[in-house]
């Protein structure tokens, strides 16, 4: 199954939890932080303006991104996995090698 987010909103696969800290102590899944970096599935057709045009979205598939803690409060499963769907605005920045 696909999933296609409309307007300015971006489908995330969230980056896997760490399980063990700096200094080799391993975390229970509860203990773990959730990470906030994740890589963009799929993106909407942009943000409607006032006008009636669209600003595309600033991220496309495959960017590594990041976005606050508390971000993506609203998560889906397709096929078994578990997506955030983010608002462009949520997220921060984009990671380049």
């Amino acid at each position: 199954m696909k999933i296609r987010p409309l307007h300015d909103r971006v489908v995330v696969r969230r980056k896997e939890e760490e399980q063990t800290t700096a200094g080799g102590i391993v975390l229970p899944g509860s203990a773990a932080e959730k990470p906030n970096q994740g890589e963009v599935v799929a993106v909407g057709t942009g943000r409607v303006l006032d006008n009636g045009e669209s600003r595309p979205v600033a991220v496309k598939e495959g960017d590594i991104v990041v976005f606050g803690k508390y971000s993506g409060s609203n998560t889906i499963e397709v096929d078994g996995e578990e997506l955030l769907i983010l608002n462009e605005s949520e997220i921060y920045g984009v990671l380049e090698s």
